[in-house]
């Protein structure tokens, strides 16, 4: 059974592959961020309500942004990993204290 590893090494020495640098973000961090400066510019909220839609339409213009931008993973080179029919390693992890 080929690794994954293997197969994403194999994927990204090919030209054209998925060898890009992608730049490290605490996205997480960055969404608290704009949560908190839409509701400093609110101030104070009636009621609890008011803050949940505040904050779940930041939640889907952080989601609609996501989903647009450039995707990290091709297309092509998954569809050639889904087709290989290869099932991924289990590993199972016992419970039990020694």
């Amino acid at each position: 059974m080929v690794s994954p590893y293997a197969t994403v090494q194999k994927i990204a020495a090919e030209p054209g592959g998925t060898a890009t640098v992608i730049p490290v973000t605490n996205s997480l961090e960055r969404l608290n961020k704009e949560v908190k400066r839409r509701a400093d510019v609110v101030g104070i909220f009636p009621n609890e309500g008011s803050i949940t839609r505040l904050i779940g339409a930041v939640l889907l213009e952080a989601n609609d942004e996501w989903q647009t931008q450039n995707r990290y993973m091709q297309t092509e080179p998954m569809a050639e990993l889904m087709a290989t029919g290869s099932k991924p390693e289990t590993i199972r992890i016992s419970t039990a204290v020694a």
